[in-house]
């Protein structure tokens, strides 16, 4: 039988068997020690090919490190088992991968083998993964000196690389010197782009691409980024450009696109998102209708939010968050308490997302005592560290329920600095509250903080207008003019025609301005007659 295996193990033959037997057995560690073992006894082990497809094995049932324990006792490894290990370690979230994988090919070079298109790729992604730069330039060098810097895979796992690891520029001159641009490659640097925000060469690079190679993913990185950017008027104009290209969006544009519309509080725009959605019978995922609960919530629509909501039948931790977030946002502090109960009685363990939005919920309502009571149990209940946010939401309870000193003292035991919204949330409640000393305290912090923020000025003069102090107003005011900060001109939005139209105070400088103008004077006119 031994010899029948072993002979086996000399053809194709013994291949296709040990990974039948591999199958037919299943990937539980006990059974896979076994194949192990068989490997050893037979012989098997000394085959690259079939080791490879054993640690291929280990590492898709999750027990990567038997598989690399495996390798390391290979004493002739060739590229393909190289490939293979690093490959797996690539693809794990385990301690210690990284290290492993980056051991693994200094082991190669150890060996003088000979690098293929499918090693740098793999090892790339451990560079992204660790974030080291220096090491990615170590294999970019490798890959022009055996010539592989020609292979568009190791070109785009270059470009992500140095993306990844804050080097876009280097980035962008691997691309400009590259002959051979397939779609990933286009893709990789406009992803890359997108990260840190460059829309404006994202955009350019866009317009570049031949219109035969772009697909969703091009057209998605921009509108993503867009959106991640705060630019939802462009995410939805290039949106709407990739609609008209008859290019079909995938479920991560749709996100995409839904996020921009609720950033811009577009109504309308979110709503024919959702019907396209119905219109080609794709299936909304969970993360889609979180999305939308979320452009409703946002858009000022938080019964259709609701509605959505009770309609869905996979709810995660998201999708409570986000309706509970909804219902604070829109005052419903009542509601959105309950909406946590509901929440926690099907046991969904809420996240420190949730907890902001149920503690602003309590600020809200005017529930001190409960909202007191929800921030302990983070620790006590659910093991969590409360944030600096988390502070800031409880320092905002207690400054609204006109606790001044006990928020203040709060800011005070807390295990880091305060940062400009919390001080802010502090003078606020001094002025609504008349606590004048305290202000001038919350105001001297935010001077070091945000200088510039006339905001923070404005509410400390109106506290000294509130208590008659006209003097201390006016000096505010001047000291204001005198240190050159300005206060920022008022706007609005208005959406019509699923466009939306951004209007700022003192501003002649829309085509439609005087137009505009002759009717609200008519609309002025017209109020003041009937008045009369």
């Amino acid at each position: 039988m031994l010899q029948r295996i072993t002979a086996l193990s000399l053809s194709s033959g013994g291949l296709n068997w040990f990974v039948s037997s591999l199958k037919l057995h299943g990937t539980k560690l006990k059974t896979l020690k076994q194949s192990h073992c068989l490997m050893l006894v037979t012989g098997l082990n000394r085959d690259n090919l079939i080791v490879a497809k054993f640690i291929e094995a280990c590492s898709n049932a999750g027990h990567v490190r038997y598989a690399y324990s495996v390798f390391t006792h290979q004493p002739f490894p060739n590229t393909y088992l190289h490939n293979t290990m690093i490959r797996a370690l690539s693809l794990v979230d385990e301690p210690n991968a990284n290290s492993f994988a980056v051991s693994v090919y200094r082991k190669f070079w150890a060996l003088c083998c000979k690098p293929d298109t499918f090693t740098f790729p793999f090892v790339l992604k451990i560079a992204v993964r660790v974030s080291d730069v220096c090491f990615g330039r170590q294999i970019h060098g490798q890959t022009v000196v055996f010539g592989l810097d020609s292979s568009v895979h190791v070109v785009t796992g270059i470009i992500q690389m140095y993306s990844s690891c804050g080097g876009l520029g280097d980035a962008r001159k691997v691309f400009d010197e590259t002959r051979v641009r397939d779609v990933n490659v286009w893709n990789a640097l406009l992803a890359g782009y997108g990260k840190v925000g460059e829309m404006d060469e994202a955009r350019v690079l866009l317009d570049m691409m031949p219109c035969w190679i772009r697909n969703v993913v091009s057209w998605t990185c921009v509108i993503s980024g867009y959106a991640k950017s705060r630019r939802p008027s462009e995410a939805i104009e290039v949106f709407q450009r990739m609609l008209m290209e008859n290019v079909e969006p995938d479920e991560v544009t749709l996100l995409a696109a839904l996020s921009a519309c609720a950033d811009l509080v577009s109504l309308e725009l979110g709503e024919r998102i959702c019907s396209y959605v119905d219109h080609r019978g794709m299936e909304r995922a969970v993360s889609l209708n979180n999305a939308v609960i979320d452009m409703y919530a946002k858009s000022g629509n938080i019964t259709k939010a609701l509605e959505v909501f009770e309609r869905v039948n996979e709810r995660n931790v998201v999708t409570w968050t986000t309706i509970i977030t909804g219902l604070a946002t829109h005052g419903h502090g009542t509601e959105a308490l309950a909406m946590f109960n509901r929440m926690v009685k099907a046991g969904v363990k809420p996240n420190d997302v949730t907890f902001i939005a149920i503690l602003s919920a309590c600020s809200h309502v005017g529930w001190v005592y409960l909202g007191k009571r929800l921030f302990s149990s983070m620790i006590s209940k659910y093991g969590m560290q409360p944030n600096i946010e988390h502070y800031g939401c409880m320092i905002d309870l207690l400054g609204r329920a006109g606790l001044l000193r006990e928020a203040e003292e709060a800011i005070k035991s807390m295990p880091f600095e305060a940062n400009a919204a919390i001080w802010g949330s502090l003078l606020a409640a001094s002025n609504v509250h008349h606590d004048l000393e305290l202000g001038e305290r919350a105001l001297n912090q935010l001077i070091k903080l945000e200088p510039n923020n006339s905001g923070n000025y404005m509410l400390l003069a109106n506290l000294y207008s509130n208590l008659g102090r006209w003097d201390e107003s006016r000096m505010m005011r001047k000291m204001m003019k005198g240190i050159g900060v300005k206060k920022p001109a008022g706007e609005s939005t208005i959406e019509v025609g699923n466009r939306v139209y951004k209007f700022i105070s003192g501003d002649l400088s829309h085509p439609g301005a005087e137009k505009i103008h002759e009717i609200l004077q008519e609309i002025d006119l017209q109020i003041q007659s009937n008045k009369g």
